[in-house]
C-alpha cells in the first residue's frame, strides 16, 4: 500500500508541501487529520498519553511510532526506547528527529528482541483491524515480552457514531478507512476501535489480565495488560 501517511509526515517535517491529510471512511464525510498531531511536544499530549508514558518501565517498544514523538519523550526520561513503524518515510523522519533506535518493520512478524513495555498510543491497537486479528496480535506479542512485561494501549467505544442503531452484521468497531493526500489515495484498510466489554474476554482468553487505568468523557480509555499468572 502507498506510504501516504509517511509522505505527509515527511513533507511536514521538511516543510516541503502544504497539503492536507484526509481520512475517508464509510460512515460519514471525510475528516481532516492534522499532520502536526504527530509532532506534538509532551505538553500538548492528552492525559491518556501522559499516563501511559508514566506507567512505562524497562525497555520500551513504541509500536506504530509515527514521527516518534512518544519515543522522544521516553528517551528524554532516560528509557531505552525503540520506535517501530512500517512506514519507511516515517522511520526516516524519526532518525532525523534523533530517535535513537528506529526499526522499520511489521509488528505482526517482528520478533527480534524482548521488551518490558509494549506501547501503542493514538489508538495504536487499531492497526489490528478486526477482532480476529486482535486475537492473532495478542498471541504474537507474547514473544516480545520479558517476564513481568506489560502492554499499554488506548482505544474507545464508538457506538455514538451510529445514531440509527448499531449494524446488524459484524462488530461496529471494525471500520474501513482510506488515507488521501496530495491527490493520492491508499487502498481501503481495516481499523479497529474496541469497547472495554468486548475487549476484556478477548484478552483474558489470550492469557492476559486487563486493568483500565483511565477513561474519559468521550469513552476513550487506557488499558494495561499483563500476562496472567
Amino acid at each position: 500500500m502507498k506510504d501516504i501517511l509517511g509522505q505527509a509526515i515527511h513533507d511536514h517535517y521538511h516543510k516541503s508541501a502544504n497539503h492536507k491529510l484526509w481520512i475517508n471512511n464509510q460512515y460519514g464525510p471525510k475528516e481532516e487529520m492534522p499532520i502536526d498531531v504527530y509532532f506534538r511536544d509532551e505538553d500538548d499530549m492528552p492525559d491518556i498519553e501522559w499516563l501511559a508514558m508514566n506507567e512505562c518501565r524497562g525497555r520500551v517498544l513504541d509500536i506504530g511510532a509515527g514521527a516518534g514523538s512518544h519515543a522522544l519523550v521516553l528517551q528524554q526520561r532516560g528509557f531505552d526506547c525503540t520506535a517501530l513503524d512500517i512506514s519507511p518515510l516515517a522511520c526516516e523522519v524519526m532518525k532525523l528527529r534523533n530517535v535513537n533506535k528506529v526499526i522499520k518493520g511489521d509488528i505482526f512478524v517482528y520478533d527480534e528482541n524482548k521488551y518490558d513495555t509494549l506501547l501503542l498510543l493514538m489508538n495504536g491497537i487499531g492497526l489490528t483491524g478486526t477482532l480476529e486479528n486482535l486475537k492473532v496480535f495478542l498471541q504474537h506479542i507474547k514473544l516480545l515480552l520479558n517476564p513481568g512485561g506489560l502492554i499499554m494501549f488506548d482505544s474507545s467505544d464508538i457506538a455514538y457514531l451510529y445514531e440509527d442503531g448499531l449494524p446488524e452484521k459484524g462488530y461496529y468497531g471494525e471500520l474501513l478507512y482510506q488515507y488521501q493526500y496530495n491527490r493520492q489515495k491508499t487502498d481501503w484498510f481495516h481499523w479497529l476501535y474496541v469497547d472495554e466489554k468486548t475487549l476484556e474476554p478477548i484478552v483474558n482468553q489470550a492469557g492476559f489480565d486487563m486493568e483500565v487505568l483511565l477513561e474519559d468523557e468521550f469513552k476513550q480509555y487506557l488499558v494495561r495488560l499483563t500476562l496472567s499468572k
